[in-house]
């Protein structure tokens, strides 16, 4: 299938990677009305942690393996995980939008952090999701739902900052651009796969490597933060079942 992408196969893509779109909507929503239950918060994150690294470690890397080998994998995987960091660490010095109004300062831009922070984690999900696809559409299907339900904790728990200085519309629109993100990853990785199919299997090794820095440096400090670790456990435990079952509808 490498190399000889058509217009289906972006069509497919593009609808599976805009689930991300319902999903990240639906977990902000969560973020408005239940934002202050940190149990649901430790849990989701657990959940959000769980799947992405199952999906990295299980499914990402040795299908990049098969196509290419353990050290081009690996530092794909590391490149994945370097990049990620160099922009989390630009994060700070990032400001997307004017600083206005009587909220607090600290608060707000906060707000502004997470929300960029949103869209940075779904970009390297898209080029798992579409890359995926590309390999085996089976498994672009599992990896497509497995980040369109870990989207719903995930932004869930990253939300709440945002829902702190009150501005639903400003919410809503940073997850829309959030869920924008994936198919715009998506698209990145089909464009790119076109012109050199080599590049298919570095993507999902370098998206599994950005999703395992967001799951080591940004989720388990979340988690350790509400100091309900025994429910960020359970959330774990939840993401293995789910991702199980999700192995057993859509064999790969």
């Amino acid at each position: 299938m490498l190399g000889e992408l058509t217009y289906s196969t972006y069509i497919a893509v593009l609808l599976l990677a805009s689930l991300s779109v319902l999903t990240t909507l639906l977990g902000v929503t969560l973020a408005i009305y239940v934002g202050k239950n940190e149990r649901a918060i430790a849990i989701g994150i657990g959940f959000s942690a769980g799947i992405m690294l199952l999906i990295s470690f299980f499914e990402l890397i040795p299908e990049a393996i098969d196509k290419t080998n353990i050290a081009i994998t690996i530092t794909a995987c590391l490149l994945g995980m370097l990049i990620v960091a160099f922009l989390h660490w630009l994060i700070p010095h990032t400001h997307l939008i004017e600083e206005k109004g009587a909220f607090n300062r600290t608060a707000l831009k906060s707000a502004y952090l997470v929300a960029f922070g949103l869209i940075l984690h779904d970009v390297p999900e898209g080029f798992a999701m579409a890359n995926s696809y590309v390999a085996s559409p089976s498994l672009g299907i599992l990896v497509a739902l497995a980040i369109a339900i870990h989207n719903i904790p995930e932004e869930f728990a990253m939300a709440v900052p945002i829902v702190t200085v009150k501005k639903k519309r400003f919410l809503y629109m940073a997850a829309f651009l959030s869920g924008l993100a994936e198919p715009l990853g998506a698209i990145i990785g089909l464009v790119a796969v076109h012109f050199n199919p080599i590049f298919n299997p570095l993507f999902m090794a370098f998206a599994a490597g950005a999703m395992i820095f967001v799951s080591v440096h940004e989720l388990l400090p979340m988690a350790r933060r509400y100091r309900k670790i025994h429910l960020f456990i359970l959330g774990m435990i939840v993401s293995v079942f789910v991702y199980a079952l999700l192995n057993a509808v859509i064999p790969t």
